[in-house]
């Protein structure tokens, strides 16, 4: 199961030097099929002009550890499934007034009322690897090179906190960690997105 399936416990761990970073994952249930689902369709144009004036597609956090997604922008729309990780990161694919449609790494999208989120940029650490049997960790490096010493090792699914981005590394902040993770393990900034 991943981010948007249902309830589970999942352990995240970092370790350097025989010490373990965990980051416990509680989320809510799996969002229903498309059938039924109530579309808006916004055209990035128009969700600038009716919306927060940003760009979409972008990325974006969760605030708190309590956000209802719903099917349509309303609170008269059905509660889906409730994301229930604070700082996860999620992309805002349209907006409509005070709500934005959201989508998670896993593709499940819904509605997001606007206060909900925050530009705060996070990224999960290799989310598409989390659940394989031999998860395979990531190394936080010392220095944005390959070669650098590795400070943590980061298992899939890890929240990390973007200090910045080059278009090819990120550096981030993951606890009491700070370092380096190459750009394409990560799922929460673009490919050669430039992060200040």
């Amino acid at each position: 199961m991943g981010i948007g399936g249902a309830a589970r416990l999942g352990m995240a761990l970092a370790m350097a030097g025989g010490v373990f970073l965990a980051v416990l994952d509680l989320t809510g249930s799996t969002p229903p099929a498309a059938a039924g689902e109530v579309v808006i369709p916004v055209a990035a144009n128009e969700a600038n002009a009716t919306g927060s004036g940003l760009t979409v597609p972008r990325f974006v956090s969760l605030k708190s550890d309590k956000v209802n997604v719903r099917r349509g922008p309303s609170t008269d729309q059905a509660i889906v499934w409730v994301f229930s990780r604070a700082g996860l990161p999620v992309e805002v694919i349209a907006e409509f007034e005070n709500w934005r449609r959201v989508r998670d790494s896993e593709g499940a999208d819904g509605w997001v009322y606007h206060s909900l989120l925050s530009g705060r940029r996070t990224v999960l650490i290799s989310p598409w690897s989390k659940g394989q049997e031999s998860q395979v960790s990531i190394p936080l490096h010392e220095t944005s090179s390959a070669g650098s010493d590795v400070v943590a090792q980061l298992r899939p699914g890890v929240i990390g906190d973007v200090v910045r981005c080059d278009g090819k590394w990120c550096k981030l902040s993951v606890g009491n960690y700070t370092g380096y993770v190459q750009q394409d393990r990560l799922w929460g900034v673009y490919r050669d997105e430039k992060v200040e």
